[in-house]
């Protein structure tokens, strides 16, 4: 069954497993907004646990340039497209073409996770100036 635009962000919105989870937050001086980091530090920091627990697998010709479709099929959920790009070091969706790709264990996901699910409290967070 298709979705609105309005449903599916309701839906992702409750979903733990998302890229803006991955990074810091800040914060703007006058706290009015909260927004993530644009940088998958986390991502980087667990690259090679990743890699380790990860299966390389034939890339089906249904998946060029959907890391989506891709991701949804492994994890059930289109949430971690970028995730997967990272880890097979493709920095566009174009380049998303390979004979063999790397899927890191849901697992391994979660465990990378986890210390970002306590999310700090507005108060703790950096300030940048706007």
């Amino acid at each position: 069954m298709p979705y609105t635009i309005d449903q599916e962000a309701a839906i992702r919105e409750l979903q733990a497993i998302d890229v803006n989870y991955a990074g810091d937050r800040y914060k703007t001086n006058n706290e009015i907004f909260v927004f993530p980091s644009p940088v998958l530090e986390l991502y980087e920091q667990h690259l090679f646990y990743l890699l380790k627990n990860s299966e390389v697998k034939d890339l089906d010709r249904k998946y060029i340039m959907r890391p989506d479709y891709l991701s949804y099929d492994e994890y059930k959920t289109v949430n971690l497209a970028h995730l997967l790009m990272f880890v097979n070091s493709i920095r566009c969706i174009e380049d998303f073409n390979l004979l063999k790709v790397v899927v890191p264990t849901f697992q391994a996901v979660i465990e990378i996770l986890k210390d970002k699910f306590s999310q700090k409290e507005i108060e703790d967070l950096l300030e940048v100036n706007w």
